[in-house]
């Protein structure tokens, strides 16, 4: 098993408070995560909702079904019976003792409110994203929190990031895929996976018609991954009616499988563009709906930076979820396009700002909208940052730094 870099942040949860739900989309890990932990270091009675047998009881009767478990118990896949978390409530209650019930759910229960309201003040909920490049090297990045304390990333890297780069966006951090060597394997795991998502899980949470329509969607927005959305633009490509694709947008972003990450502001009357930007969880699933199977089409497709911005967004998502800081992620852009790609906020106000590029080399023109970024946050601007290609830390002026890929995973 591959260690989970925010199992110790899980098992402070469980620690202090009641009911823990671990979400994320499918496929990901939680169960393994979960199953591992019950087994020894939370131990718990592990059930799955999966089972055809457990689902019904759960579904019939949930008060019941609980009374006849002895806490703590790990309830995988809960969304799949909504009247739990009404009856966990209640159980709970009764009795507050922490760790006495770890959830897990394939759905966004933020996005679906009816699920968790009544446990409010009695729930934490933690996400799992798919693989993190240090996870995948056993390491646990510190990449967020060094760029906060405003500790100089100085590492060496001996060689740019070239090729490698490209294998990482194309394998993406899916355990089933990634333990996958051989490209047409993993194609044919990704698309079962998507088939099986909509099939079930979409179908669970909503009565679709029509899905037919759902992986053109997900085709289209992969295509457009970091540009804003635009739901008119995307309804005329599909022929469908924008009450239609919010309604199917709103199911991808609640399965996890579609990001959306919103616009920042010092001041909500200020001209700036306040659409969100499009991304997918995985970029080898992005890569896949593309049919980009390797270096030489990836290169010849124009499609490297906007994948490799995908990747760096998602690999952010990730640390921030054991990170210290624990900022919150935007986007920066001023009507007059310009730009930052990636905004985090820490909770005291303090901002980062990082720009993305694939070159080996960097220009001062890079730094423009750091700049404005800079001007607009004031004190708060803690550093900002062009990831790109080469191997060098070089400074750029105040705050300002280019710094190679790589120290995303390795810092």
């Amino acid at each position: 098993m591959i260690k989970r870099n925010i199992s110790s942040r899980l098992l402070e949860s469980l620690a202090d408070t009641p009911v823990v739900l671990l979400h994320g989309a499918r496929q990901t890990g939680k169960s393994t995560l979960v199953q591992h932990i019950t087994a020894a270091a939370h131990p718990a009675r592990y059930l799955t909702l999966d089972d055809p047998a457990v689902l019904a009881a759960a579904s019939a009767d949930p008060a019941g079904f609980l009374a006849g478990l002895d806490a703590p118990v790990a309830l995988d896949e809960v969304q799949r019976a909504p009247g739990l978390f009404m009856a966990i409530k209640a159980d709970v209650d009764r009795n507050r003792r922490p760790g006495r019930y770890l959830l897990t759910g394939s759905a966004n229960v933020l996005m679906l409110p009816r699920l968790c309201e009544g446990l409010v003040g009695r729930m934490e909920i933690l996400p799992l994203w798919p693989l993190s490049q240090g996870e995948m090297a056993g390491r646990r990045e510190g990449f967020i929190d060094a760029l906060f304390a405003g500790v100089p990333i100085q590492q060496p890297f001996k060689r740019r990031i070239g090729h490698a780069l490209i294998d990482r966006i194309l394998r993406g951090g899916y355990p089933e895929a990634y333990a996958r060597k051989a490209w047409p394997r993993r194609r044919a795991w990704f698309e079962s996976y998507v088939w099986t998502l909509l099939q079930r899980d979409v179908r669970d949470l909503a009565n679709v018609e029509g899905l037919t329509a759902m992986p053109r969607l997900l085709g289209l927005l992969a295509s457009r991954i970091g540009s804003l959305l635009n739901h008119a633009e995307i309804s005329r490509s599909l022929g469908l009616p924008q009450t239609t694709l919010k309604r199917y947008m709103a199911l991808l972003e609640t399965t996890f499988l579609v990001q959306l990450l919103p616009a920042w502001s010092s001041n909500l009357g200020k001209r700036m563009v306040k659409s969100p930007k499009v991304y997918l969880n995985d970029t080898g699933l992005a890569a896949s709906l593309l049919g980009q199977s390797s270096e030489a089409a990836l290169r010849q497709s124009q499609l490297l930076g906007a994948l490799t911005e995908n990747f760096v967004v998602a690999e952010l998502r990730k640390q921030v979820t054991w990170s210290r800081t624990q900022p919150s992620l935007f986007h920066f852009r001023t009507l007059a396009a310009q730009e930052v790609d990636v905004v985090m906020e820490s909770l005291s106000g303090e901002l980062v700002g990082l720009e993305v590029k694939t070159g080996l080399t960097v220009e001062a023109k890079y730094f423009q909208g750091l700049h404005v970024l800079a001007e607009e946050a004031g004190k708060r601007f803690r550093c900002g940052v062009v990831l790109y290609g080469g191997r060098d830390v070089v400074p750029f002026g105040r705050n300002l730094f280019a710094v190679p890929l790589p120290a995303l995973w390795m810092t």
